[in-house]
């Protein structure tokens, strides 16, 4: 599976348990496993830098268990073969948003002009507020 260019894991380091689905479905749901749980050994695969694993892990820590190994499941479709194709997509898609570089912010300042329009800006609003008023004995 390519995940990004310099990424690429082989279909044979995941692995793959089934399970009976839950919900309604009758005998077809109470006599066959389609339910699919994904694992993949985040913490400790070879197809990762060390900062590439690293990110993964943080990013991906809500489903990871307490070993290192990445957790997903899938029991939404009627077919085992469906349930695993989605459960891959899944994993593809989560392992590529958690490898994108983090993109480190450039402190700016807001231009002269932009404060001067905020500073208006306020002051017209203080101005609708205070026509908003009863006015005082003095007026």
């Amino acid at each position: 599976m390519i995940i990004k260019d310099s990424v690429r894991i082989p279909y044979a380091d995941l692995s793959f348990r089934t399970a009976r689905s839950s919900g309604p479905g009758g005998q077809h749901t109470n006599k066959t496993e389609t339910a699919v749980e994904l694992l993949f050994d985040l913490a400790n695969t070879t197809w990762l830098t060390a900062a590439e694993r690293a990110q993964a892990i943080q990013r991906l820590a809500s489903y990871l268990d307490s070993s290192g190994v990445l957790h997903l499941e899938s029991q939404s479709e009627r077919s085992q073969l469906r349930n695993r194709e989605e459960v891959t997509a899944r994993f593809v898609a989560l392992l590529k948003a958690a490898l994108v570089p983090v993109k480190h912010r450039r402190k700016t300042k807001p231009s002269r002009a932009a404060r001067e329009r905020r500073l208006a800006h306020k002051h017209q609003v203080g101005d609708v507020k205070s026509a908003r008023r009863r006015p005082s004995h003095d007026e």
